[in-house]
């Protein structure tokens, strides 16, 4: 047993001497191949052209964490609405859970950004500069004569390009893309610190896919520890059946007119082609493994060598533990339906808060440091006001009014107009009566109007004497 979990004590990016080895997999073919490309490619459209897109004059995502202003599928978000992005987050996160439980870890092999990137467009123009696996492992090996340099030149350069590109979009999504649009039209000289900013981006962006690679995956991402504590035998991964792949005397490779079943051997040819193929140099057949991301290279190569050898396919496939030793089927049980039901709550929360979502954030605050003015009849006190529209559109004429007092609001410059996506900040005096007050620190309703149309509610204190007759 210990000789059969060896492989766990290192991974497949490490040579024996502790260096980089760098993995040259074979280029994967298949109908799951062929269906992850046509998701990698609409992924990659909705990546490039998002923040491109308009809705309501709001770009589509937004992350503009420096200036605080956050777009999600076109809606505004500000730091007022920090409590429905926890819940935002609380949704993914449990999402995620619930996904890794039932599925593993499928989304590192068809939805992520890096597996996308990597296999569906670097490793695709590696391909195309160097050849596959075979071909790549010579270029290594061979000197640095005129084909080598002309090959990895060519590679490097078009990595550094492709890296740009991508640091042009992660742009677009942080500053916004019409900010981005306008350096471009400007030019690079006229914003000289962004595009230095821009470059350092186009570095990282090269050095993961140029060097780092996979070990982003088995390495860096956190996903890969995580489904190490969620998966149990009933998750369904990318998995080996040992019990038709070993039968009792274990893996052979195939001899012409042999009977396998007789001599006890399993299906399993021992052609290494699922090793051969996997992008992070893992024998699948080992088990379950932290660096697997479930991009299902290997049921591919593996179906395509049953298919000449003359086996059923599926000796490789989607499968849960159970079901390959047990022949169990997939069952929801009892972790499951209290996954889905917290997801289920969570996600009834986050609609029923965007419901709720005011379109005008309006906070009314004493102003620090002064007293309440008293007159012969009346308290006044002087408070900031400050509005913020999360609308596309202006609103105009905003005054304030009292709505649980009887009294007067000043606003000083009067009434104001609010643009759109605008903060507006101001000062305004509060006066009423004594008579109509009953303690020294009165809780007040205040409204927001525009054009004598109730928009907003909100709240503040006001204070007085402590004795009022």
């Amino acid at each position: 047993m210990e000789q059969q979990e060896n492989f766990r004590d290192s991974i497949g990016t490490i040579d024996e001497r502790g260096k980089r080895n760098f993995i040259f997999p074979k280029k994967p073919k298949g109908r799951y191949y062929n269906y992850r490309t046509f998701v990698s490619w609409i992924l990659l459209a909705f990546f490039l052209a998002a923040p491109f897109i308009k809705i309501k004059g709001n770009q589509f995502l937004l992350f503009n964490v420096l200036e605080r202003k956050f777009h999600i599928f076109g809606f505004p978000f500000w730091p007022q609405d920090f409590h429905l992005l926890v819940i935002s987050l609380l949704v993914s996160v449990v999402f995620v859970i619930l996904f890794t439980v039932v599925f593993g870890r499928i989304f590192c092999g068809w939805m992520c950004p890096q597996t996308i990137f990597m296999e569906m467009v670097f490793r695709k123009v590696e391909y195309l500069i160097e050849g596959d696996r075979n071909k790549q492992i010579k270029l290594e090996k061979q000197p640095w004569n005129a084909e080598k340099i002309r090959k990895r030149v060519t590679k490097w350069i078009t990595f550094f390009i492709i890296s740009f590109f991508i640091s042009n979009v992660f742009l677009a999504y942080v500053l916004g893309s019409d900010v981005v649009l306008g350096y471009i039209t400007d030019g690079p000289i006229t914003h000289l610190a962004t595009l230095i900013k821009l470059l350092v981006f186009t570095a990282v962006f090269y050095f993961v896919f140029a060097w780092f690679r996979e070990q982003v995956c088995i390495i860096v991402c956190p996903y890969g520890r995580l489904q190490g504590v969620l998966l149990d035998n009933k998750s369904i991964n990318v998995a080996y059946d040992f019990v038709r792949g070993e039968g009792e005397s274990g893996r052979k490779k195939l001899r012409k007119g042999e009977n396998r079943e007789e001599l006890g051997h399993g299906d399993c040819i021992d052609c290494k082609q699922c090793v051969q193929v996997c992008p992070t140099g893992i024998d699948i057949r080992n088990g379950t493994q932290l660096e697997c991301i479930n991009c299902t290279a290997c049921i591919d190569a593996c179906d395509a060598i049953m298919d000449t050898s003359g086996f059923d396919r599926g000796l490789i496939r989607y499968a849960s533990e159970d079901n390959i030793e047990k022949k169990e089927k997939f069952k929801f049980n009892a972790r499951l339906i209290a996954y889905s039901a917290i997801l289920t709550i969570l996600i009834g929360v986050l609609i029923t808060m965007l419901f709720l979502r005011n379109d005008v954030e309006a906070t009314v605050l004493r102003l620090p440091g002064q007293t309440f003015q008293s007159t012969t009849t009346t308290i006044k006190n002087v408070y900031t006001i400050k509005l913020i529209n999360k609308t596309t559109e202006t609103i105009e004429s905003v005054d304030v009014k009292l709505i649980s007092h009887e009294g007067t609001v000043t606003m000083v410059g009067g009434a104001v107009n609010i643009e759109k996506q605008g903060l507006k900040e101001g000062t305004l005096f509060i006066e009423i009566n004594k008579k109509d007050l009953t303690s020294s620190k009165e809780k007040l309703k205040i409204g927001i109007y525009s054009n004598g149309k109730l928009i907003e509610t909100t709240s503040t204190n006001f204070t007085g004497p402590i004795k009022i007759n």
